[in-house]
């Protein structure tokens, strides 16, 4: 059987736009990689062990292609030193360890950040097909098209409702939580043709190439986190990763994630350079609805037009969620509404909630303080007490 990655952009563009600030900003950075499974699965993910392991071997003995390098040298904020780097890139099977604990699934990456900060995505995707190929596939796609009809249906309407200042806009974020790779270009498939007046985009760089669409993404925690271990001040880390994200890509890619150490203590540091600097920002954990009207006073009291910037949510979004958020903040600003695991993973089955997060950099942990606390992740509760200090965080 083909092996489940076949392709290195089949990825979120958000790994590579990280990787590039990276490259060129901390490139000596040695990082840890842990994969963790939040959710009880149906069978023991241990099961699966032998075939993860092919899988990774078969990932590590990919290189990125001609035509996939000249698809990101076209994207304009890809830098040709960069490219060049891929060129000789190779994931390295010494630097991911894959191995049995308990019933559960030990997966570590180990090594220079740039070299194993790729591993993420895939190893989640190969995760959750290998799963999900245990169930029955002829009922589960069945039952995955009758909901995704519903999907289409439900987004063609939104033609005959209200009009509001700005349209809404569709991306589907659903690489490392899919059913499998054929369900998400089909998924993203039918949105793009059926409903191309608010389908805008996936982060999915191989599907962006091959069905002409926009990819899709600009920072994730990794990033922000990795900034807890490069030697500023804990309490500037996270204006000393904005302020290299405005120096590396200079006006493009002008989203900024909110909630590394929670909503308040991002608005302390998103000052009126950051905040006309960068285009808007994105939701990932707490009440989307509190989070959004934060982001709104927050360019109120800077006197901003909100109407010029963008909010997008991205949290365990399901479209009626969606549509409610948009009816809420649609009239006051631009919004964006990035859906994963409802979009690629729709099913009528269980999903897994897995995740394979940055814990340690140069060799000292790092972490997150979500506005969420079950999805706050360290290794370190000594760490995680200072951080929380630090940031004047309760939870």
């Amino acid at each position: 059987m083909q092996p489940i990655i076949t392709s290195l952009l089949d990825t979120d563009l958000y790994k590579f736009t990280m990787w590039q600030a990276m490259l060129h900003r901390h490139p000596q950075t040695q990082s840890t990689y842990r994969f963790v499974c939040r959710s009880t699965p149906e069978f023991p993910l241990v099961d699966l062990l032998d075939e993860v392991r092919s899988e990774i071997d078969a990932l590590c003995a990919l290189k990125f292609k001609k035509d996939e390098l000249d698809y990101l040298a076209s994207l304009r904020f890809m830098k040709s030193d960069f490219i060049d780097f891929l060129r000789i890139f190779q994931f390295q099977r010494d630097f991911i360890e894959v191995k049995a604990d308990g019933s559960s699934l030990h997966i570590v990456a180990n090594g220079p950040q740039v070299h194993v900060m790729g591993f993420e995505i895939f190893v989640l995707s190969i995760v959750n097909e290998l799963y999900f190929r245990r169930f029955d596939q002829a009922s589960a796609l069945t039952e995955g098209r009758r909901r995704l009809g519903a999907k289409i249906v439900r987004l063609q309407e939104l033609a005959q409702e209200a009009r509001h200042r700005h349209p809404f806009e569709l991306f589907d974020f659903g690489v490392r939580r899919r059913f499998s790779g054929p369900w998400q270009r089909e998924v993203v498939q039918a949105f793009a043709s059926q409903t191309a007046q608010w389908f805008k985009g996936t982060s999915n760089v191989l599907l962006a190439r091959d069905l002409n669409l926009v990819p899709i993404g600009t920072m994730a925690h990794e990033y922000l986190q990795s900034y807890q271990a490069h030697g500023v001040r804990l309490r500037d880390f996270q204006i000393a990763a904005l302020e290299d994200w405005v120096q590396e890509y200079r006006g493009d890619l002008g989203i900024a994630l909110t909630d590394t150490v929670g909503m308040d203590a991002f608005l302390a540091d998103f000052d009126m350079y950051f905040a006309k600097l960068f285009d808007g920002l994105r939701h990932d954990s707490g009440d989307p609805k509190e989070w959004g009207e934060k982001a709104l006073a927050h360019y109120a009291k800077l006197r901003i037009d909100a109407n010029s910037k963008r909010l997008v949510f991205s949290d365990g979004l399901t479209l009626d969620a969606a549509l409610d958020l948009y009816q809420h903040f649609a009239d006051r600003i631009q919004c964006g509404f990035g859906i994963g695991t409802q979009l690629a993973n729709d099913m009528g089955l269980k999903q897994l909630n897995i995740v394979m997060k940055l814990t340690h950099a140069n060799g000292q942990p790092v972490a997150k303080l979500s506005d969420s606390p079950g999805k706050t992740l360290c290794d370190d509760e000594t760490y995680l007490a200072y951080l929380k200090q630090v940031f004047h965080v309760k939870n």
